[in-house]
């Protein structure tokens, strides 16, 4: 590897890093946050999924826009827009700017997290791309696990608003790599165009459903506002599969739901993403509001699910050459699914914390088997011409995931509990925790449902029928 690549990966390794931690540490800042600016659960509720709501919707047209104009000009214009966005959100003066600001910071993320790997593509080749994206997918994943720790700690130190401001220097320091080792690649085939239709409808149809399940359970489902959105949504992102599947350049080819391992992977995917955002967003606060620990210790009593992916993953990763992705899959949900029915389980307000460390290591270990093979699985089932869209689709679906996952057990939780007392919020946490746990397992079963990885004839014999579809 030479210096300039060295250097190019460490440029986009440090982008997407700052759009990661972003959406995980700002769990542990909730609570600060809420007594800062005075928000309710709806507006906490906000702050986290407004940002998911606009990267995801946006997600697969920052990668084309990298391809049309040029992928580092694209990547800096993300950093740029990044740091404003950021400095937005560490001055706000209520909860109301904090989630437009936010919206925004999703925005200029969903330039950075496609245009990382679409540079990581354009400089290495053969061998050595497989490295560099292992490599990518590594760094950014021990990033994001010390997030919420590391967060806690500066909220301690300062406030809730030094979660935005580390993001300057570290944003600073990106573009300059950027500026002096990155070198600016574009795909001359790329469509030269943007599917506005495709993204009205699919923001519509998005944020439709996720408005309504965040504001009724103030407002409730008879309020007009409610269900015009929740209905109109539905209807929105109908229209949006329709004209994915007539348009001449789709934003999201629909085809590739055609192929069942394309399909069921990305449905366990979306499980899997549904019940664990929406499970540490209340175990976030759970830690904070009911057991009276600081946002740093907080942060440091989910290690034991989250630093787990660090040692098994690289475990996960030899078996899954050796067995396939399938099986190492449908465990790791299977687990994820059984720690979080154990953590429901055994939740009270006074629960001791070592009742709570076994089920958040068996958690731990069943999201570093899942995350170990999903993408080869993902990839395996396009032509390697379709990987980058397939990739695209596979992060929006994820993050789709957690956009409801923390809506939905949001929404159990306020009907069922609230934040009263420390039985109340229990009252609440557990029947949300079961949901979660239920939809994790059914990822499970969908993963169980993906073939077998196909051997090289077979492999060979399927092709032409891919490439007519």
């Amino acid at each position: 590897m030479s210096r300039q690549q060295r250097l190019t990966l460490i440029a986009t390794i440090l982008g997407s890093t700052i759009v990661f931690l972003d959406s995980t540490v700002i769990n542990v800042a909730l609570p600060s946050i809420a007594e800062g600016l005075d928000a309710g659960l709806a507006g906490q509720q906000w702050v986290v999924e407004i940002y998911m709501l606009t990267m995801v919707s946006l997600l697969l047209v920052g990668g084309s826009l990298g391809d049309q104009f040029g992928r580092r000009r694209m990547f800096i214009w993300g950093l740029v827009g990044f740091g404003a966005t950021s400095a937005l959100c560490a001055a706000s003066p209520s909860v109301e700017f904090l989630v437009a600001a936010r919206g925004l910071q999703g925005v200029a993320g969903a330039l950075l997290v496609p245009g990382s790997l679409a540079i990581v593509a354009a400089t290495f080749e053969g061998e050595a791309r497989g490295k560099a994206v292992g490599t990518w997918t590594a760094w950014t994943g021990i990033a994001t696990v010390f997030g919420p720790a590391g967060g806690g700690a500066l909220i301690g130190v300062t406030s809730w608003r030094a979660i935005f401001w580390i993001n300057l220097p570290l944003i600073v320091g990106t573009i300059w790599l950027c500026l002096h080792a990155v070198e600016e690649s574009r795909d001359p085939d790329a469509f030269r165009g943007i599917d506005w239709v495709g993204i009205a409808l699919s923001a519509a149809g998005l944020g439709g459903p996720v408005f309504a399940l965040i504001e009724q359970p103030t407002r409730g489902w008879g309020d007009p506002l409610v269900l015009g959105t929740f209905v109109g949504g539905i209807v929105c992102f109908a229209l949006f599969v329709l004209w994915e599947l007539h348009t001449k350049e789709p934003m999201l080819p629909m085809r590739f739901f055609q192929n069942r391992v394309f399909a069921l992977a990305n449905v366990a995917s979306l499980l899997m993403f549904f019940g664990m955002f929406g499970s540490i967003f209340l175990l976030a606060q759970f830690f904070q509001t009911v057991q009276g620990y600081s946002p740093l210790q907080a942060g440091l009593r989910v290690l034991p699910w989250t630093a787990m992916p660090i040692f098994v993953a690289p475990i996960a990763g030899a078996l899954s050459d050796r067995i396939g992705g399938r099986p190492l899959m449908a465990t790791g949900l299977a687990l994820q699914a059984i720690g979080l029915a154990w953590i429901a389980f055994v939740s009270t307000p006074t629960v001791a914390y070592s009742e709570l460390v076994t089920p958040f290591v068996l958690s731990g270990i069943g999201m570093a088997l899942y995350f170990a093979p999903v993408a080869n699985v993902v990839l395996s089932a396009v032509r390697p011409i379709e990987e980058g869209q397939a990739s695209g689709a596979n992060n929006a679906i994820r993050e789709l995931g957690g956009v409801f996952g923390v809506a939905v057990l949001a929404s159990v939780f306020a009907h069922y509990g609230g934040y009263a007392t420390g039985q109340t919020f229990v009252d609440g946490l557990t029947p949300a925790i079961y949901v979660g746990a239920v939809l994790v397992a059914a990822g499970a079963l969908a993963a169980l449902g993906i073939q077998r990885k196909r051997q090289p004839q077979e492999q060979e014999a399927a092709q032409p029928a891919l490439e007519a579809a």
